[in-house]
């Protein structure tokens, strides 16, 4: 019998607020995985960004932390971290996977006395080192499309370097995404794509909206994030103005880069 490879899963995002949706693409992603016959699901994480990404409508990173952590009470698997949303500045996603790896490594590193060797290249591991994969939704590879969001070498290093596993959603086809990419392309063994068979369209756009209209979200959100929600009065009209106008961070960021290396 094959050893399976252990492998955690990483979702990165607003979680504003946290949906059943969100918690529903890890148990089909640990499925689908198990059923390859490759990979053992050791862990979930959920890591919302921070404040400094400057999107419209999102609440503060303490009270989207707390939902998510009230939402994954009832999971033995799936954990908040809260790294990622305490950083000063926006953080590109594959730095956050790259924290994540290096945290992971180190573990199994000092849980096993074995040394996989340096952490900034995955082909020094053996094939029973975990691994780390970035689970989104497939409305996610339509993001490495638009222009300044991704840099080219980031795009090649989670698709590369870590992998990614995508779960359908909607009208969307991400087979098609992944087939437009020549980055994506290139990596195509190392995306894993997930038909979601049971259709959920839970948007947190959507419930925001009836929220802020006084609207019922039972069934769309877990009771005790919606309790927290009512706590705090979030997502009402006022908040949804909050960064109205803003440029996104990721863009901004780009750019400052952009111009620090034109003066070098």
């Amino acid at each position: 019998m094959s050893v399976r490879i252990p492998l955690v899963l990483l979702a990165c995002g607003s979680f504003n607020p946290i949906t059943n949706q969100h918690m529903r693409l890890f148990e089909l992603a640990r499925d689908h995985l198990h059923q390859t016959g490759q990979f053992q699901v050791v862990g979930g994480i959920v890591s919302p960004v921070s404040d400094g990404y400057g999107k419209q409508g999102l609440v503060l990173a303490k009270h989207r932390i707390a939902m998510a952590r009230l939402a994954l009470q009832s999971s033995d698997w799936v954990s908040v971290d809260d790294w990622e949303s305490q950083q000063p500045d926006w953080t590109e996603t594959v730095v956050t996977m790259r924290y994540h790896y290096g945290r992971i490594l180190k573990q199994y590193q000092e849980g096993t006395g074995k040394d996989s060797g340096p952490t900034t290249n995955s082909h020094h591991l053996t094939s029973s080192s975990p691994r780390l994969k970035l689970l989104c939704g497939a409305d996610f590879l339509d993001t490495f499309k638009v222009p300044g969001l991704w840099l080219d070498d980031h795009v090649e290093e989670v698709a590369g370097r870590f992998g990614l596993v995508c779960v359908s959603r909607g009208g969307l086809e991400p087979e098609r995404a992944v087939h437009e990419s020549d980055t994506l392309s290139r990596h195509w063994r190392n995306i894993f794509l997930v038909s979601e068979w049971v259709r959920n369209e839970t948007s947190a756009t959507e419930v925001r909206r009836a929220l802020r209209r006084g609207l019922s979200v039972k069934y769309l959100l877990p009771d005790s994030v919606i309790e927290y929600i009512h706590q705090h009065n979030l997502y009402t009209g006022d908040s949804e103005l909050k960064n109205k106008d803003v440029l996104l961070r990721p863009f901004t960021k780009q750019t400052e880069m952009l111009v620090k290396t034109l003066d070098d």
